[in-house]
Order: C-alpha cells, then sequence, then structure tokens
C-alpha cells in the first residue's frame, strides 16, 4: 500500500521511498489490441507507472446502461499494465476533461434538473449509482489488494471551476465506502485560486504544469507544505483545434522542464506520454472568446506518437528519466507497421435523402428541440419544416446552434451557420412561389468540456428558428448519430439509390483489398470538404478541409484481409477517391 510520510516530503511504497514516475496513457484513445505495445513503451521510457482517466461517457452512454468490454475494458487494460510491470494511476472522477467530449460527462444529465460539479444530492445521486458499477470493478485491483493501482483522483481540476468543498469530501466517501483504500488525490494548476478551490482536507494535492517546475512547487507548498511533490500532468505537448496551427514542443525544452522536475525530488506523470486518438465523435471542445471543438487525431506530440512510433522526445526523456532512475536495459520496442496502400475509387454514392429511412425515424416537433431531448448524444440531427408563407425572402435566424448548421432549401445547400463565427451577418433564403421545404442539418462538434459553460453545452438547435422575427413552428426531427457500425450494407444495396455526383450530404463507398497481413496505415482526403469517415464499420472520427489535420490514424487490427469498406459520409460535396500513405499530416 502507497502511504505518504508528509514530515519528510516523501512517498513510501510497502515502507520504503518510492518516486512515480509515470506516463499518461488513455485506454479509450487506443485499440485494445496496440495497449501493450504502447504500454511496453511506456515502461521502456524508463517509467514505472501508467496514468489513465476513466470517462464516464464510454461506460454509461445512456442512464443505467453501463459497458466494459472492447476499447472500455478497463479491467483488462489495468491487467495488461500489471503483466508489463507498471503500477498504475486510475483517476475515475466523474469530470475528467482531457479534451474529452462534455469532459467525460455522458449527454444524458443534460435532460436532468441537477448542478454538476457540486454537492447537489440529484447529481451525487447519479455519481454513485455510476460508481456503484465501476468501483467494485477497480477495488480488487488496488495494491493493498494485490494489484497494480496505487493512487486514485477523487476529482480533476476542480479548483478551476468550484469551490464546494462538501462536494470533494463527497466524492471521497464515495470511493472509501465502495472499498478503495489507497492514496486519494487531487490536481490542480499551481495557482493560489486553483489550489485553495481544489485542495480538501486529507488528500493529497498534486499540481498540474508544463514549466517553471520550482515556481509550480513552491505554490503548491503554500498550500500543503508537508507533502511530497508531484506534478500530475507534465504537460510535453498540447492539444489541435480544426482550423488553428499544429502544436509541436521542442523535444530538448520539455526534457529541460523534466529534469527541473526531477531535480527537485517530485514524482512526475507525463500528459501525454501516448495521446492516441479521438475515434467517432469523442472530442472535446473549449470555449474562451468562441467556440473552439478539438480535432480527432490527439497526438499531443507526445513521446509516443498517435500510431505508437517512438519520437526524439521521446529519447530525450528516457535520457534525462536515467539520471534520476534506473532505466530497463533491455532494447527498445520496435514501432509497428505502416504501409501506404495507394489510392482507391469512390464505387458507390447514396444520397443522405434516400437513406433517411434506413438510418432513422422520424419525430414530430412543434419547435426545434436540443438532440438530448430526442435521446441522442452525438453526430448529426436533421431538423425539416415547410413553408409556404406568400413572402418569398427571409431573414433565417436560427438562435444558438450548435455547433453546424448546414442550410438546405428544396434539398438543396444554400449555406452554413456556425457558432463560432462572430460576423452576426444576416443569412438571407430565398422560398420559390408556392413554397419550400427547408432543412437544418446540425453537426454536434463536440461539447465543451473545460470552463462555466461545460454544464449548460446542449447541442442541435437550442432556442429555436425564426423567419424575419417569427419563431417557426411544426418540425420532423430525424436523428442521425452515427455510431457503432451503421448498417452500410443495406445503405448502399438498392441500385436506384445510386446517383450522379450531387452536393447535397451523401454518403459514399470504395473497396481497400490488402494482400496479406494488415498493417497500420493513414487515410488521406483529398478533394473532399468536411464529414467522416468509417472503415469496415468503425469511425474514425471527422475529418475538415480547414486542417491543421490531413490525414486520419488507422490501426492494423480494424482492417483485414481481403476486401475492406470505406464508407465516408461528406457534407458537401466530394473527391473522386481515397488515398492510404505510410505517414500522417498534422
Amino acid at each position: 500500500m502507497i502511504s505518504l510520510s508528509w514530515p519528510q516530503q516523501k512517498l513510501l511504497l510497502e515502507g520504503e521511498p518510492f518516486r512515480i514516475i509515470s506516463g499518461a496513457m488513455h485506454y479509450f484513445r487506443c485499440v485494445p489490441e496496440y495497449w501493450e505495445d504502447r504500454l511496453r513503451k511506456i515502461k521502456a521510457m524508463g517509467c514505472n507507472t501508467v496514468e489513465t482517466y476513466v470517462p464516464w461517457n464510454v461506460h454509461e452512454p445512456h442512464e443505467g446502461e453501463f459497458h466494459f468490454e472492447g476499447m472500455a475494458d478497463i479491467v483488462k487494460f489495468i491487467r495488461i499494465a500489471e503483466q508489463v510491470g507498471l503500477y498504475l494511476i486510475v483517476r475515475p472522477a466523474p469530470y475528467i476533461c482531457a479534451e474529452w467530449e462534455f469532459g467525460g460527462f455522458p449527454a444524458w444529465l443534460l435532460n436532468r434538473e441537477l448542478r454538476l460539479r457540486t454537492s447537489d444530492p440529484s447529481y451525487l445521486q447519479k455519481v454513485a449509482a455510476y460508481y456503484d458499477q465501476l468501483i467494485p470493478l477497480l477495488a480488487p485491483l488496488q495494491k493493498s489488494k494485490g494489484g497494480p493501482i496505487l493512487a486514485f483522483q477523487i476529482e480533476n481540476e476542480y479548483g478551476s471551476y468550484g469551490n464546494d468543498q462538501a462536494y470533494l469530501q463527497a466524492l471521497r466517501q464515495m470511493l472509501v465506502e465502495r472499498g478503495i483504500e489507497e492514496l486519494l488525490f487531487t490536481s490542480d494548476g499551481p495557482n493560489d485560486l486553483m489550489l485553495s478551490g481544489g485542495i480538501t482536507s486529507g488528500i493529497w494535492a498534486t499540481a498540474n504544469f508544463g514549466s517553471r517546475a520550482n515556481e509550480g512547487f513552491d505554490t503548491l507548498l503554500k498550500h500543503q507544505p508537508d507533502a511530497p511533490l508531484m506534478c500530475m500532468e507534465f504537460w510535453n505537448g498540447w492539444f489541435d483545434q480544426w482550423g488553428k496551427e499544429h502544436h509541436t514542443r521542442d523535444g530538448k525544452d520539455a526534457a529541460n522542464s523534466l529534469d527541473e522536475i526531477l531535480a527537485r525530488g517530485a514524482s512526475v506523470n507525463f500528459y501525454m506520454a501516448h495521446g492516441g486518438t479521438n475515434f467517432g465523435f469523442m472530442n472535446g471542445a473549449n470555449y474562451s472568446e468562441k467556440y473552439d471543438p478539438t480535432i480527432t487525431s490527439y497526438d499531443y506530440d507526445s513521446p509516443i506518437s498517435e500510431a505508437g512510433d517512438l519520437t526524439s522526445k521521446y529519447h530525450f526523456f528516457r535520457e534525462v528519466i536515467g539520471k534520476y532512475a534506473p532505466v530497463p536495459e533491455e532494447p527498445l520496442p520496435a514501432n509497428t507497421v505502416k504501409v501506404g496502400y495507394g489510392t482507391v475509387d469512390v464505387k458507390r454514392r447514396v444520397s443522405l435523402y434516400h437513406a433517411l429511412d434506413t438510418l432513422s425515424i422520424p419525430q414530430i416537433s412543434i419547435v426545434p428541440e436540443p438532440m438530448e431531448c430526442y435521446g441522442q448524444a452525438y453526430g448529426f440531427i436533421l431538423y425539416t419544416t415547410q413553408i409556404s408563407d406568400a413572402q418569398q425572402t427571409y431573414t433565417l435566424n436560427v438562435d444558438d446552434v450548435r455547433d453546424r448548421a448546414l442550410v438546405l432549401i428544396d434539398n438543396k445547400p444554400v449555406g452554413v451557420i456556425e457558432r463560432w463565427d462572430t460576423s452576426k451577418e444576416p443569412f438571407t433564403i430565398h422560398v420559390p412561389e408556392g413554397g419550400a421545404k427547408l432543412d437544418l442539418l446540425v453537426e454536434n462538434m463536440g461539447r465543451v468540456n473545460y470552463g462555466p459553460l461545460l454544464a449548460s453545452d446542449r447541442k442541435g438547435i437550442v432556442n429555436g428558428v425564426r423567419l424575419d422575427y417569427q419563431f417557426h413552428s411544426h418540425w420532423e426531427v430525424r436523428t442521425l448519430p452515427l455510431q457503432g457500425a451503421p448498417d452500410f450494407e443495406s445503405l448502399f444495396e438498392d441500385e436506384l439509390m445510386l446517383g450522379e455526383e450531387g452536393t447535397e450530404p451523401s454518403f459514399y463507398e470504395a473497396e481497400l483489398v490488402i494482400e496479406g497481413e494488415p498493417a497500420d496505415t493513414f487515410l488521406y482526403l483529398d478533394g473532399w470538404k468536411k464529414g467522416v469517415a468509417f472503415v469496415n464499420g468503425f469511425n474514425l472520427g471527422r475529418y475538415w478541409e480547414v486542417g491543421p489535420q490531413r490525414s486520419l490514424y488507422v490501426p492494423a487490427p480494424i482492417l483485414k484481409q481481403g476486401s475492406n469498406r470505406i464508407v465516408v459520409f461528406e457534407l458537401h460535396g466530394a473527391g473522386k477517391t481515397f488515398r492510404f500513405e505510410s505517414t500522417p499530416q498534422l
């Protein structure tokens, strides 16, 4: 059992001095077939521990429906880490941030009358029901029970959000009541306000930062003078957002910051050691001056790349760690094989309008509601109404669209309304004499995962649609979550659906034939605009011509020898081919 010896500012493991050298890796951002590969590389860098968040929305996507299999099999991940020879730090707090959709909260919480991240009894009741399923899986894996888990986080960067001490103590009590005996901790930015709100009595306080370690630790010691020092998130890289530059950090600069941490005698957790991928629709978003969604890749400029390659930063870190702790002497694990499979032609196209009955069931609404009201968490939602008034030109006001609406008149695109557009130029639509059908296809680009807007980021159309000054009523609504493995076989089976190239949203299909054992590859969508890509029914995530990401990572385990089905849902008009290369472009 790991225990604190506060007067000496040291950690003890089974009575002996112990320094945590940990690397962050999220099991839910990596296909299970590669968990062992990434964990072995983390250990070979010199780490004795691996850290992971636990996303509530992955494990309870619908209230009362729990999943702990496949990419959600946290017990399997922990057991593999143990076999590799790593201890674990587990962060099961209901909120994780992590640039993950809604900070890890399940979307169904937005349909409940409760206050997130507070001691509100209604909220705590939902957390308790989740912990009743999760914590019994983790409790037997504690070090005190013969397992590899050394520590658990009770909440994440709470001082950046609130100061409800009763809430933090309630989370602590929930873990203790369910059998958690190991070290409990919090982590916050090295700022007096953040630490005063995030630290709670009897819980080890740690800090998150990327540089100026001594300054950060000195601030931490003002709030918990006798505790051991740890940088729980050493930000050695950073995440990317659509339409902005790709972030990188010089490896030598990051290594110098690591040296400062370890020279202080502190423990450290690399955030990230291996970033991975926001597969599907699981990227989060930030909101400061405007809404900024995170890209599909979570490479994070980590020492181990999105596709598992050892970078120069990895070798710089390993050299610094070797000054303070032993590093494994055996040869470093090899990178996985990468192959460029070349170009494949699109064979078939199906308009979204032809596919609607296969993908969804219409629901009637007096007014357009947010997607959560229809039981939907992710993807797209289509709002349809008829305009029959005699007037032919309107200013279309979609109040608080979240996050991006494609506007169509009689199935033809006429423009886009984007949440982050601050120009406030009026959007005018022209309706032919006799009326027209108005469609608003809204994409959830990722719920806010950090900051004060966290608890209110419903998706779809939030506050109604007005033609000029008049709210418009009576809508048909179709949810299009496009999660799991959509029935693409049925989608493309009707030959009458194979149309000529059009401009309306459509699904496009191609075949990639692989001879021999599949290998990792990267999908490039040259000439395509914006949409989502699937390989053999697996949702790789979003692509968008605004960048910075230009390729999507395709792990070998989702490919197969022989025929592979490639399907893209494109919003704006398509290219003619898909290209598979052996190297990424971020």
